[in-house]
């Protein structure tokens, strides 16, 4: 299933104080006025997403072709996801991921305690 950019969005907005933006001069994500993700533009596409260099090594390393990187993005804590190859709960579990790792301590504590 092709996810667009559309329902990316509206996965990320689903979590606490996600605003649509630019970021990079591309459609962008943020939490706490800090971007975690972006829809690229350059000519490889693919949406870049915000993650730990352990899972960002994993996920490459499981040989699922929605993840891949480039040399610039090389040594960053950053995937690039593939949005026509990548599976929609996996992609709301990244999102979510790269939002606890982006968001304010007091967003973070806030959810916790939810």
């Amino acid at each position: 299933m092709t996810m667009t950019w559309e329902q990316v969005v509206a996965m990320a907005t689903a979590l606490p104080e996600v605003a649509e933006g630019t970021w990079w001069r591309s459609p962008g994500l943020s939490v706490g006025g800090k971007g975690f993700a972006r829809l690229r533009d350059e000519a490889e596409g693919g949406l870049v997403l915000l993650c730990e260099p352990a899972e960002k090594a994993a996920l490459l390393a499981s040989g699922d072709p929605a993840f891949y990187t480039t040399p610039h993005y090389d040594g960053h804590p950053y995937i690039l996801i593939d949005l026509d190859a990548v599976d929609p709960q996996q992609l709301a579990e990244l999102l979510d991921s790269a939002w606890w790792l982006r968001a304010p301590a007091k967003l973070r504590r806030a959810r916790q305690s939810a």
